[in-house]
């Protein structure tokens, strides 16, 4: 009876920091959950691109198929993809951190009116290779060509003008990368692969958020003053 009474009032006095505990632990899901299509940035960004690529082309050569995909250059057994053949293909060949400009807002403010001290998130750019893979050579070189017309009209993509840009992307921005005979040469035989016509563009800036929090500060609800003399 004794040790029962020592329990209770153990629980009572320790129930306060219970209820905390618990009530960071909601703030924590809820947090998590509402940025969890940040961990998906990548390849929410990689789709945005492919489908309005996709539907550039499809309505400048009036087609009905999909016409760009999203694939490697070369398999891992240095065989090429069937599914590339007839397409222009769209390939991640480098990711770079962004480093030009401070993305360091730490603290999010949650829909309770909490905040969180989360780690920073980093943004990236994207190196993005274009290849136009056809069995008639002339086809190979009107795609490429009508993928660069795509990609100079679009040079920035902002979601007050683009209703479909993923969730937490305000802006994507395209800048072509000048390489070189050699640079480009080096590219291919570094994926392993014959050259084909392509370009390669930089894709900026993607923004990737960890979701690691460090401290939950409540919301302040009621405040009091009180005097003494």
């Amino acid at each position: 009876m004794v040790y029962a009474n020592f329990l209770v009032k153990t629980v009572d006095l320790n129930k306060f920091a219970v209820v905390e505990i618990l009530d960071n632990l909601l703030k924590w899901v809820i947090f998590f959950f509402s940025n969890l299509k940040n961990n998906e940035m990548i390849e929410q960004s990689l789709l945005f691109v492919k489908n309005a690529l996709d539907q550039f082309l499809k309505n400048r050569f009036d087609l009905s198929d999909d016409i760009v995909l999203i694939n490697n250059i070369i398999e891992a057994d240095g065989s090429t993809p069937q599914s590339n053949q007839n397409k222009v293909v769209i390939s991640l060949i480098n990711i770079e951190q962004e480093t030009n400009q401070p993305f360091y807002n730490k603290v999010k403010k949650l829909p309770n009116g909490s905040f969180v001290d989360t780690t920073p998130s980093d943004r990236f750019n994207l190196d993005l290779l274009i290849t136009s893979q056809f069995d008639d050579y002339k086809e190979t070189l009107k795609f490429l060509n009508a993928s660069i017309l795509f990609f100079q009209g679009n040079q920035s993509i902002e979601s007050s003008s683009y209703s479909n840009l993923p969730k937490g992307i305000n802006k994507l921005s395209f800048v072509l990368e000048q390489l070189d005979y050699t640079q480009m040469h080096n590219l291919w035989s570094a994926m392993g692969a014959k050259y084909m016509p392509s370009i390669v563009y930089k894709m900026k800036l993607i923004d990737i958020q960890a979701n690691e929090i460090s401290r939950v500060t409540s919301a302040v609800t009621e405040t009091s003053i009180e005097v003494t003399s």
